[in-house]
């Protein structure tokens, strides 16, 4: 830090080093200051710090080196929790689909089967639950989606695109989980992986399902994010 004083107000001020700059009076002339009228302030750039500011700093430097040495970090505590078949710990879940807008519902979904609700997440595992879906044909679209949205299948023949509406989909046998499905594989890794998670989701268009045997737990959907 550098202290100076100004003829006008005789007060002290300082400024710190990394801008460099000293304010001279006219009076310094002979200590480096080029011709100036009296009371006039120059400035002249200085190149470095004085050897007692540089002492300083690498002192301040080594001591905070120290500190930081000292402090150990217990490195246990960050240890990172993988799930492997054996750990992970599946659970049922029934998710009541009536009134649920359709893609909102396949997001919350496909995060139940991922896992990534659960603390021991573990991306290359299927650590996620099995999910029953219940009254799946009372699911809602927006809008007109019900028949603006598109989904294109091909049959591998030439001209074989063939286009497709939620209203279609859900006009066939067995609609709402060929609907569902579709949403929600598209949402989950394209590998066998995901082919597995996909076959942890049961969907029933009614209010029943045939899993009582796994005690499944009712969630409320809407609480999850």
């Amino acid at each position: 830090m550098i202290t100076f004083k100004t003829e006008q107000n005789f007060r002290t001020k300082t400024l710190p080093f990394k801008e460099k700059v000293v304010l001279l009076h006219a009076d310094y002339y002979q200590a480096g200051v080029k011709s100036c009228t009296t009371g006039c302030l120059a400035i002249a750039f200085i190149g470095r710090a004085t050897a007692a500011t540089k002492e300083t700093d690498r002192k301040d430097k080594n001591s905070s080196y120290k500190k930081l040495k000292q402090k150990k970090v217990d490195t246990l505590s960050y240890k990172t929790i993988s799930a492997n078949k054996e750990t992970a710990k599946k659970e049922w879940v029934v998710v009541d689909a009536t009134d649920q807008v359709l893609g909102r519902l396949c997001t919350k979904v496909a995060k139940l089967l991922r896992g990534k609700y659960k603390p021991n997440f573990t991306p290359h595992v299927d650590c996620g639950d099995n999910v029953i879906i219940i009254n799946a044909d009372k699911v809602k679209l927006t809008g007109n989606k019900w028949s603006d949205r598109t989904y294109y299948t091909y049959t591998g023949y030439p001209g074989g695109q063939r286009e497709h509406t939620p209203a279609s989909i859900m006009a066939k046998p067995n609609g709402a989980d060929k609907l569902l499905r579709r949403v929600v594989k598209g949402m989950l890794p394209k590998n066998r992986l995901g082919a597995k998670m996909l076959g942890n989701m049961y969907v029933y268009e009614g209010s029943e399902h045939k899993h009582e045997a796994q005690s499944p737990k009712a969630i409320d959907i809407n609480l999850y994010k």
